[in-house]
């Protein structure tokens, strides 16, 4: 993808946005002066502010301006209604915690209502940004593939299809390699690159053949940077794996990954670490400090039995350690090997309200601060059903990579609670593999708020 027009699209969406916002609210307020419906008052400033600081972190949970999105008006519109009622939610816990009770409520839904249309206005305005960046010349990449087979076939048409601003020119190969029509023309022979560069204006050259094969290559790469022209080399790779690979290096020695794994690299590692401390501390000093007392006096009248179960369970790199949570059965001797279903008679009436309500998994927040959890994560299974699941499904030991957390993207995703078919597990161990690779401290806090509005509108799979 043309990362100039990337950029420059996502630059427009975001400020086109940031300019409704704030035309909206500041119209709103002079007008609302104007017929004396409200005062001037440093509220309404503070307000103003917040509402940019409120979009600012919508945009930082959904990412709406992420490339997968922008592509494609109808995901780019779906995802900032999503944006939106975190937004509206947003301003609603401001407002009730914050106390602004000085602020005119008519003037709060006018300017909501208002900030709802315009950005929908710029959905439709973002076909004609989309349009507007697309014809401009200067975005334009020229492309040329040198090499004519199955992989430059491949790299063809997955240009034509995400290479947005990229116009391939054609191909360059000996005319005796040449056995069958091409959809882009062949255009000289490798020893004529540079000659069809300078004509066509190209920029970019993608060579599916390596310079081991042909050596002419070496010097032509050499010519292409005092050209000004980027040279790429597409190995293939397709003898050896059929699947994306990513590619990190040793000083000059380039190393293959099945995957990606942001926590490999041990500054994010720190800093996962320094949040699960900071928030499972703040968690500890304001909420189980009491809410321990309460519950373990609770789950004593309700039942025989102690407060806390303990559970061994797999953990990073399948090592075992003991899971703590609030007991809400009555003790069994199936606790190790049955999970917990819909209408389970080992449930405790106190144990329902605790599980529908996740106040069951606090305590691990001190095997957070022990360091054998994580706040996000895989969640933990039982040993008896990581010995079953790793031999159904395949990818499954992947997710033991990382420390199990006490909520995940799986279940924040629908795949929370009892585990019937291994169709439903592929799906888990395909959210917490996708975690995996994609793992920011932005994206743990997506999950934590997506985690609590869950948990506050009820959760079917809790139970």
């Amino acid at each position: 993808m043309n990362n100039r027009f990337l950029r420059s699209l996502q630059i427009s969406l975001g400020v086109m946005d940031f300019i409704s916002l704030n035309t909206v609210f500041f119209t709103a307020e002079f007008l609302f002066k104007e017929h004396a419906l409200i005062t001037s008052d440093t509220q309404y400033v503070y307000f103003g502010l917040s509402l940019n600081v409120l979009w600012i972190l919508a945009i930082l949970i959904m990412s709406i301006y992420h490339e997968r999105y922008i592509m494609s008006f109808e995901k780019f519109t779906k995802i900032s209604v999503q944006a939106f009622i975190y937004f509206i939610l947003l301003v609603t816990v401001e407002l009730f915690f914050f106390r602004l009770l000085l602020l005119s409520r008519i003037f709060i839904v006018v300017v909501l209502v208002s900030i709802a249309i315009s950005m929908l206005l710029n959905r439709f305005l973002y076909l004609l940004v989309y349009h507007y960046f697309k014809k401009k010349d200067w975005l334009v990449d020229k492309v040329i593939i040198l090499g004519y087979n199955a992989l430059s076939k491949k790299l063809v048409n997955y240009l034509s299809e995400e290479g947005i601003n990229q116009e391939i020119v054609g191909f360059c190969e000996e005319y005796e390699n040449v056995k069958e029509l091409s959809n882009y023309p062949i255009l000289s022979d490798i020893k004529g690159t540079m000659a069809v560069c300078k004509e066509y204006n190209v920029t970019e050259i993608y060579s599916t053949i390596a310079p081991e094969q042909n050596p002419v290559l070496y010097k032509l790469m050499q010519h292409a940077d005092e050209n000004c022209i980027r040279f790429k080399i597409v190995p293939d790779l397709g003898f050896f794996v059929k699947k994306q690979m990513h590619v990190d290096y040793l000083n000059e020695i380039p190393v293959l990954s099945v995957r990606k794994e942001p926590l490999q690299d041990l500054d994010n590692r720190i800093r996962k670490r320094i949040f699960d401390i900071v928030v499972s501390s703040m968690v500890l000093i304001f909420i189980l400090s009491w809410l321990i007392p309460i519950l373990s006096l609770l789950i004593k009248l309700n039942s025989k039995g102690p407060v806390f179960f303990a559970q061994p369970r797999s953990g990073k790199n399948n090592k075992e350690f003991l899971c703590i949570k609030f007991r809400s059965m009555k003790v069994n001797n199936q606790a190790d090997v049955q999970q917990a279903s819909r209408d389970d008679q080992r449930i405790t009436r106190l144990g329902r309200f605790l599980r529908r309500t996740s106040l069951d998994e606090f305590p691990q927040f001190l095997n957070v601060l022990k360091g054998d959890m994580s706040i996000i994560g895989p969640r933990p299974h039982m040993l008896k059903h990581t010995d079953e699941y790793s031999r159904l499904v395949g990818k499954y030991m992947v997710r033991q990579f990382l420390k199990p957390g006490i909520s995940g993207w799986a279940q924040v995703n629908g795949y929370r609670g009892e585990t019937q078919t291994v169709a439903q597990m592929e799906g888990r161990v395909d959210h917490d593999i996708w975690y995996l690779e994609n793992w920011s401290l932005m994206f743990d806090l997506r999950i934590m708020f997506l985690t609590v509005f869950n948990t506050a509108k009820g959760d079917k799979n809790a139970f």
